[in-house]
């Protein structure tokens, strides 16, 4: 079955964004080759189930987008957002049966999610 291989994320400053998520999450980037400025997004290894993606500047219809992170701690992330600039739109809430989930906004105002597995949330 088709899975999502790649996201998109559009910045005003894409280095200040770029530093937010390398900080928070520990991801990579590199700046691509092609005929825009687009930074690619590393995110784990090849060998662990995820996507990896790209940041570039945001253009004056700004793309919307929401992605969800998983997190071993939701509470220890959400910190961890809020300590790098970024906001807390949703605080943990569980999601019986799979988890704890976020609602976030990074620095360029960008909404994500955080989601923590656990089968005994309630």
């Amino acid at each position: 079955m088709p899975r999502p291989i790649h996201f998109d994320l559009t910045a005003d400053d894409p280095k200040r964004a770029m530093r937010f998520y390398e900080t928070v999450f520990g991801w990579k980037f590199q700046k691509w080759d092609g005929p825009m400025e687009y930074y690619m997004a590393t995110t784990g290894s090849d060998k662990e189930p995820g996507i990896n993606g790209g940041i570039s500047k945001k253009g004056e219809s700004g793309m919307p987008n929401m992605n969800t992170i998983g997190v071993p701690d939701v509470e220890q992330f959400s910190k961890k957002v809020q300590s790098n600039g970024g906001k807390i739109l949703q605080p943990k809430t569980p999601i019986p049966g799979v988890g704890w989930f976020a609602t976030c906004q990074d620095t360029e105002g960008n909404i994500f999610g955080i989601i923590q597995d656990d089968k005994n949330a309630k």
